[in-house]
């Protein structure tokens, strides 16, 4: 993405290691599979463990990794030394999350010096075909001068 200021040089190794800190991402077996100002995309494999009865993941696993992606594409843009929070999101589960790895999306779509609006798109994926399961937009607030939030 282009066209949004740059607030910390250091944006990406920031964002690595701040993402590299969330236990339920790691949990979840979520990568990062690109970075830039303003966007994300992280991917994960299926795993029984985050079904729900019918065997498809549980809504409330890409309704999370949207949240984070779109939290991350937030903090991309925030100056050194912020930390992210979600003020709020409005997730919609489009299609049953079924398929063997899941993409999930996350950009920004107006950065301000408070609040960063996000969207977000999960795609599963099964043969090399792509679907759209769920879709996200999101409001992040960028925190400065708070020691327990960082990152």
């Amino acid at each position: 993405m282009t066209g949004f200021r740059i607030r910390n040089p250091d944006y990406e190794a920031e964002a690595r290691a701040s993402f590299a800190a969330q236990a339920m991402m790691t949990e979840l077996g979520v990568e990062i599979e690109a970075l830039a100002p303003g966007a994300i995309t992280l991917s994960m494999p299926f795993n029984t463990r985050f079904t729900q009865q019918h065997g498809f993941l549980h809504g409330a696993v890409p309704s999370s990794v949207l949240d984070t992606a779109c939290g991350f594409a937030a903090y991309t843009l925030m100056p050194p030394g912020s930390g992210v929070l979600t003020v709020e999101y409005k997730v919609s589960m489009l299609a049953p999350a079924k398929g063997e790895r899941f993409r999930f999306e996350g950009r920004v779509v107006k950065p301000g010096r408070t609040l960063i609006f996000t969207e977000g798109e999960a795609f599963a994926i099964a043969e090399g075909v792509e679907k759209r399961i769920s879709t996200l937009t999101a409001t992040m607030m960028v925190v400065t001068d708070r020691e327990d939030v960082k990152g």
